[in-house]
């Protein structure tokens, strides 16, 4: 009987003892440093065009269109007149990329109006739904 009282309390600290060491780290902390974390790689920083493209999306335009100058030249004082006075439906215009290209917004399909005229003097890039 003696043998019972004693197994019981023994068996309930064998148990004790395996859960403790099953939860503890396999690894011991050395040197008190803290443990290595996993590397996570950092995503890499938008561009401006892409930092300003992704405002105009913001803006939850139907239309995204980009404009640059046919010759790769930076977007005038008279080029952004010409941009504003054709397609007056721009609720967004961003100019970017070092001033080479502009981005706008609009809620308005520019194919049905003004679109032939731009096209002349821009090259047009359409992003929407990209």
């Amino acid at each position: 009987m003696l043998v019972r009282r004693l197994s019981y309390p023994l068996l309930a600290v064998v148990v004790l003892l395996l859960l403790i060491s099953a939860c503890s780290s396999p690894e011991p902390n050395r040197g008190g440093e803290p443990p290595a974390a996993q590397s996570i790689p950092a995503a890499s920083p938008k561009s401006a065009f892409e930092s300003d493209l992704q405002f105009i999306r913001n803006g939850n335009f139907a239309y995204v269109w980009v404009f640059s100058r046919q010759d790769g030249k930076l977007i005038d004082r008279d080029d952004a007149k010409f941009l504003r006075e054709k397609a007056p439906q721009f609720v967004d215009l961003v100019i970017t990329d070092e001033g080479k290209r502009v981005i706008g917004g609009t809620n308005f399909d520019l194919e049905k109006a003004g679109m032939p005229q731009l096209r002349k003097r821009f090259v047009v890039e359409d992003y929407t739904g990209r």
